[in-house]
């Protein structure tokens, strides 16, 4: 039995509905959590955990836990583009192991200035500490093999229908509000009558239409290359085209392959996906399938609305990617933390159920902005086509190689070191944000200008003790005082305790502090966005009565 009552239902256990559970669950909001799957996934689907994702994985308390999995510690992350695996290299992009990440990120400044770097680890990994984390918290109730089947909204509460898999046994569950996290054919977006918008069908010579996964061991594959290992792996000729990335570092891969017209994807054995892989590797490698299966690449989807009423939608439900560039998965766990603290402050009557209205205003263009970035990543790989000489041992070989590794280095610059992407995400506009009036920075996918513009992120800086001036910010609110006589901010201190709201008080002492933020106080969100900045905390009651709307 399921419990019957909670605040918060959240229907699908992927990244966005596991990380909500954590993040309201810490908040003391009872919550139930439901997924048709047996379990977390046994796909290694996302490969790549952004630096934004990490900041928020440190701020729950387990962003270690995160980096000590996947690729071993000093395995390479780099992005290396071939003709076949075991063929000729065209080019390689260069990353830090998981080790050199945590031994350099603290010398790191401007567009990589972060508490945390990225972590090239599998989503299947992410979820299984996702959900151990979840499971740890009081009042959180996590449940796999119950599907959804049908919800009702009334003006106070949201009834939930669900069934158990295995033997159809049904209940009814009730709770305040609902959320619909369960993926690209989402029951709820379709029960609330939301329709995708965007971009589909895109047919590309790669990275557009039918394409094959294949979950594969192959532990030979590293002693037939004649190369450095890569984490992401890139084959490119006119026969086989397909993407690689490593799983564990010793064997397992998450393959993908293009289909080509004559390939039907239900008539593909698995003697079929093995010649696959092995066509890509350019040699008869050895190759242990453990799971396959087509899906379709080319979406740019968000969405046409991520709320109705006491029922919301997040990650994939609300918005589909191309998985250039690796945006779905860290979307989605964004739209989690963005959504987390405001359910939980209506919850708690500390904040007018219009807060919710600033969840859609606020990450909606997020996503088609990311869609958008996922698209152009997309579409520099697959429209980029090989020419027939490209894998000869001739000079025509080396001189298509020779002009496809130029490209192929700006590419992989492009797509894979993207600060401005990872951190540049704003709010402007949304009524949970208090403008000061200044215009923020160009948003550009490859460079990212840290700016106090209200809206954005905070931006960071390494204090003098070797912390991140993250860790001194609070789990809920965090009022940064950082003008040498600008006082203690006593009328938004005083504001945050009448108002129930737990507020807490960092002093940087730092000249670059103020310097950064060009303001003596700054107001953070739970979720790590500026919500305000100014030289006095005297309108405090204005400030917290426009974010949260009471």
């Amino acid at each position: 039995m399921l419990p019957v009552k909670s605040s918060v239902v959240i229907v699908g256990g992927g990244p966005c509905g596991l990380m909500l559970a954590n993040e309201l669950g810490r908040r003391g909001i009872d919550t139930v959590l439901v997924d048709e799957k047996r379990g977390t996934a046994f796909n290694p689907q996302a490969n790549a955990t952004q630096a934004r994702t990490m900041e928020h994985f440190r701020r729950l308390g387990f962003a270690d836990d995160i980096r000590s999995l996947g690729l071993p510690a000093d395995y390479p992350t780099d992005i290396a583009y071939f003709t076949r695996f075991c063929g000729h290299e065209i080019a390689r992009f260069k990353l830090p192991s998981a080790k050199e990440a945590k031994e350099k990120v603290n010398s790191l400044a401007g567009s990589w200035s972060t508490a945390e770097l990225p972590h090239r680890v599998s989503q299947k990994f992410v979820e299984a500490v996702l959900r151990k984390q979840a499971e740890r918290l009081p009042g959180v109730s996590v449940n796999y093999g119950w599907r959804m089947t049908a919800f009702r909204q009334f003006g106070s509460h949201v009834e939930v229908d669900v069934e158990r898999v295995e033997d159809g046994f049904s209940q009814t569950l009730t709770a305040g509000y609902m959320v619909g996290a369960d993926g690209p054919r989402s029951k709820t977006r379709e029960e609330l009558g939301f329709q995708y918008t965007g971009e589909t069908g895109v047919i590309r010579d790669f990275m557009g239409g039918r394409m094959y996964a294949i979950y594969a061991r192959c532990p030979e594959l590293y002693r037939v290359s004649p190369h450095p290992p890569a984490w992401m792996n890139v084959c490119f000729n006119t026969e086989r085209r397909a993407f690689m990335a490593a799983v564990d570092g010793k064997g397992e891969f998450a393959f993908h392959t293009q289909l080509k017209p004559h390939e039907a994807e239900m008539d593909v054995s698995e003697d079929d996906a093995r010649r696959m892989f092995q066509a890509a590797a350019g040699a008869p490698v050895e190759v242990e399938i453990l799971s396959r299966g087509s899906w379709t690449a080319g979406h740019s989807l968000v969405s046409n609305h991520f709320r109705s009423g006491r029922v919301l939608l997040g990650g994939d439900a609300a918005h589909l990617f191309t998985p250039a560039g690796g945006l779905g998965y860290n979307t989605a766990i964004e739209d989690a933390v963005n959504l987390a603290w405001k359910l939980a402050a209506v919850i708690k009557d500390q904040a007018s159920a219009t807060l919710l209205d600033s969840y859609e205003a606020e990450r909606r263009p997020v996503a088609k902005r990311n869609t958008n970035y996922a698209k152009t990543f997309a579409d520099s790989l697959g429209l980029f086509k090989p020419v027939p000489e490209i894998e000869e041992d001739s000079p025509a070989g080396v001189r298509a190689r020779q002009e496809a590794g130029p490209y192929f280095e700006a590419h992989g610059r492009a797509e894979f070191n993207i600060p401005g992407v990872t951190f540049g995400g704003r709010y402007d506009g949304s009524p949970a944000i208090v403008s000061d009036g200044t215009v923020p920075p160009p948003d550009k996918a490859n460079e990212y200008i840290p700016s106090a513009c209200p809206g954005g992120r905070p931006p960071h800086l390494w204090l003098p003790d070797g912390s991140s001036l993250y860790d001194s910010f609070g789990f809920e609110w965090t009022l940064l005082c950082l003008g040498a006589g600008a006082g203690d901010g006593n009328a938004m201190v005083e504001e945050a305790r009448r108002r129930r709201i737990d507020l807490k008080v960092a002093v940087p002492h730092l000249p670059e502090a103020r310097e950064l933020y060009e303001a003596d106080f700054a107001l953070i969100r739970p979720d790590q966005i500026v919500a305000w900045r100014g030289n006095s905390c005297a309108a405090a009651a204005e400030i917290f009565h426009q974010i949260l709307g009471n």
